[in-house]
């Protein structure tokens, strides 16, 4: 009896195999993103447990934990950039259990402006969605005499090289802006970095800087004490904690509306996020930033609540880097950043 090439038996008995696998396999994997939330999802934070990204992070998280019945808790990672907690994020699975809230400056102004980032947003990180915008505000001591943005513009050109600005480090948002501002309206100013923006406050009050940029949040208490004048704020409109300080946009300095958002900030996850979960987690965002509540929150902080859609999300930090590289392109500035 002549015998059956060992493929005639082989092969069906892997065809076999592999039914068999999808039958159990898929299913299995349908049931753990259906059934997704199961267990606590962790928040990656790139800044220590104060300030404003951390404030939003703990807010959203309490918030993200009520809508998808689930505990969602803070981890923060701060140093680096942010590039710790950015490898913390590449390092997890892609399961939906390890998020993190990216802000402006790790999404669009660091791959615009620094080369040979460990990381691409488009390749590393799966876009979920917008939690916010923040305007930040211009503020100056209250030695110096000037009480708008054209009137920084005539002093400093006035007076070249004299005035120094406090940012909360080299590579902060407010690093970057006011390195954008000086450069479109042709002043000259020395950057002094900080580590925080208390610390730019504090400068100011001591004259050691006369210029600073900051969140609204962590200039609000200094404006409002008298202790230090608000110039403008980088919106597109006038925000309800400070009614009475101009935009950028009422300078009519052509340019300066680039200057809005001052920040904002995304929820990531890693590569390859199943698109069932990204959805549930872009639906659970907006639910919270739907909220009457969290309007509210946002509004005192000066932030503005975000909507839309992974896709809408993508195509934003898209558009906010090609503005940075055009920033690039005809300024030659550029980051030099550790890693």
């Amino acid at each position: 009896m002549r015998r059956k090439p060992i493929a005639w038996v082989i092969m069906p008995l892997l065809a076999t195999i592999m039914c068999l696998f999808t039958i159990v396999v898929c299913p299995s994997r349908a049931y753990a993103h259906s059934s997704y939330p199961s267990r606590s999802i962790r928040l990656l934070v790139g800044f220590n447990a104060a300030g404003a990204t951390d404030a939003i992070a703990r807010y959203y998280a309490s918030k993200l934990g009520d809508v998808l019945r689930t505990s969602v808790y803070v981890d923060n990672r701060p140093g680096a950039y942010q590039m710790i907690a950015i490898r913390a994020l590449k390092a997890s699975a892609a399961d939906g259990y390890t998020l993190f809230l990216i802000t402006g400056s790790a999404a669009s102004q660091y791959p615009a402006l620094q080369k040979n980032l460990p990381y691409d947003p488009h390749r590393d990180f799966s876009f979920v969605g917008l939690v916010g915008e923040a305007p930040g505000v211009i503020v100056a001591s209250r030695s110096l005499p000037v009480s708008d943005i054209d009137d920084l513009v005539k002093y400093c050109k006035a007076h070249p090289g004299l005035l120094n600005f406090g940012s909360s480090g080299i590579g902060s948002a407010s690093h970057i802006q006011m390195e954008y501002l000086s450069t479109l309206v042709g002043i000259r100013v020395t950057h002094v970095p900080f580590k925080a923006d208390a610390e730019i406050t504090t400068a100011l009050l001591s004259g050691s800087v006369q210029l600073g940029m900051m969140p609204i949040q962590g200039a609000l208490p200094a404006i409002q004490g008298g202790m230090v004048r608000a110039l403008a704020v980088t919106g597109k409109k006038r925000v309800d904690a400070l009614p009475n300080v101009p935009t950028l946009a009422e300078a009519r300095i052509p340019g300066l509306e680039n200057l809005d958002p001052y920040t904002y900030y995304v929820l990531v996850g890693p590569r390859g996020l199943p698109p069932e979960i990204v959805q549930k987690l872009n639906d659970a965002i907006n639910a919270v930033s739907r909220m009457p509540e969290t309007i509210a929150y946002m509004h005192k902080l000066g932030f503005e609540p975000g909507l839309g859609t992974p896709r809408s999300v993508q195509n934003y930090i898209s558009q906010d880097t090609r503005k940075w590289a055009d920033f690039h392109t005809e300024s030659h500035f550029e980051l030099h950043i550790g890693h």
